[in-house]
């Protein structure tokens, strides 16, 4: 997997992550989409993706999360996601995960919130979408297609509190936060 692969499979995963935001009920919302990120299972593949997005933007983080090194790189020319535009890719070099498609993975989209928790997060969300809810309580149920992972993840440095909510389905995520990733970097500074 390269840059140019990942430019020719970009309108495929951009087409069922709409789809995905939609059957969520999350557009009408219209959330400012935050970054996308990557998945590789190799250390050379997320090194040569490294050097070539650096050919397309500034490397803007370099941090250890969860034992790993993540980049985020802030493009000089957006990605171009229905209405959005996506300004960072986020490239985490490999964990002892496999995962079994490399490739786009998910994107970010921020709720504006002022939320600390993940539970104070979803009960905001489900004010604004309420048909989140039954998604929600049939994934606690592990009914239906859609799974939900609530997390808090964080940088060594961050002293933001970004809960996340994540929602996956047939190899694609969407995850819901409060801040925008330039925001926590600068959190880090």
């Amino acid at each position: 997997m390269n840059y140019q692969q990942l430019q020719h499979t970009w309108a495929d995963f951009s087409l069922q992550i709409n789809a995905f935001i939609e059957q969520l009920g999350l557009d009408h919302l219209c959330l400012q989409a935050d970054h996308a990120a990557l998945r590789v299972n190799h250390h050379q593949t997320a090194q040569l993706l490294a050097d070539e997005f650096s050919q397309h933007g500034d490397i803007i983080s370099n941090n250890m999360i969860n034992g790993r090194p993540i980049l985020i790189i802030k493009l000089t020319k957006p990605l171009i996601m229905g209405k959005m535009q996506i300004d960072c890719v986020e490239l985490p070099f490999p964990s002892d995960k496999t995962y079994p498609v490399e490739g786009w993975e998910h994107i970010e989209l921020v709720f504006p919130s002022q939320a600390q928790t993940c539970e104070a997060l979803v009960a905001e969300l489900i004010e604004q979408v309420p048909q989140l809810a039954s998604i929600i309580d049939n994934a606690h149920a592990g009914i239906g297609e859609i799974n939900i992972k609530l997390s808090s993840p964080k940088g060594d440095n961050e002293r933001l509190a970004n809960p996340t909510i994540a929602f996956k389905t047939k190899g694609i995520c969407v995850k819901v936060h409060p801040h925008d990733i330039q925001t926590i970097i600068a959190s880090e500074q």
